[in-house]
């Protein structure tokens, strides 16, 4: 079984149809997700990613039907159904039935996909700089975990796969570091690892949030700083979070080579031990 899904109150393998033609969310884009990963005999923070799954709806002026901690309950059951050892991608959606360009926030509805998806393995990511932006809080609902801002991303990896890298850096409105296409980025510079500040241009991770709260309480320096290209470049060492690799290093920026650092060493094994428990 790789994929499953919870669609009205049952378990289906496969695929199965859900949006039709008529729904708002195929037609305008009214609809939300959230990614919490099972790996190891963990599922960390799934907790974090049902709140915001629920949260993201609000956003965009919908009703979830399901509670937060209903949505933790049916990922566990779920998850249950897969081999002790499977790597698992856990996908909660939300989206519109109703409305007119906005959500008729009372038809909203939900389906959970729980798919088996591979690790990354930590062995390093090529990065370029991406023409295309993050948008400003104004521009679009960047407070939620919303399917119409990948497009953009998208379009960004694209880019970055065309000219040979793996994955893009988008700036944000005013030209300064946001994030990576797919996930968020820090640096290290002088042994202290700095993340763009959450400036409400991009989603910022439960990933991101729990790799700083397991840096500082582990003594090291952690900082939300406005970043620069130049800061990019000149880093000693840079890496990415995010629910689909987790912590990964950055191993080429541009034409420039790194190696993983102790920072990323660090953050990754501290990462591991708190999914574990440890």
């Amino acid at each position: 079984m790789a994929s499953l899904v919870y669609l009205d109150g049952e378990w289906i393998e496969g695929n199965p149809p859900a949006l039709g033609a008529g729904a708002l969310a195929t037609w305008l884009g009214s609809i939300v997700f959230d990614g919490a990963r099972a790996f190891e005999g963990t599922i960390p923070d799934l907790d974090l990613h049902c709140r915001r799954t629920v949260d993201s709806a609000a956003a965009m002026n919908m009703n979830s039907p399901i509670s937060a901690d209903e949505i933790e309950r049916l990922a566990r059951e779920g998850v249950s159904k897969f081999p002790d050892n499977a790597q698992l991608y856990i996908k909660p959606i939300l989206w519109a039935e109703e409305g007119w360009i906005y959500p008729d926030p009372d038809s909203t509805r939900f389906m959970l996909h729980i798919f088996e998806a591979a690790l990354p393995e930590p062995s390093g990511m090529s990065i370029c700089i991406s023409s295309y932006r993050r948008p400003a809080a104004d521009q679009a609902p960047t407070n939620a975990k919303a399917a119409c801002l990948y497009p953009n991303a998208g379009r960004a990896l694209k880019q970055a796969h065309d000219k040979g890298f793996e994955n893009a850096v988008m700036l944000d409105p005013e030209g300064m570091v946001a994030e990576l296409a797919t996930s968020n980025i820090f640096i290290a510079k002088d042994s202290v690892a700095i993340t763009p500040v959450a400036n409400g241009t991009f989603l910022a991770g439960i990933t991101r949030r729990r790799v700083m709260q397991l840096l500082r309480a582990a003594g090291e320096m952690v900082e939300e700083a406005v970043v620069s290209v130049d800061d990019l470049q000149g880093a000693d060492e840079i890496f990415s979070t995010g629910n689909h690799a987790k912590v990964v290093p950055i191993t080429r920026i541009e034409d420039r080579d790194l190696q993983p650092g102790p920072l990323f060493k660090k953050a990754r094994q501290l990462y591991w031990d708190y999914a574990h428990g440890r």
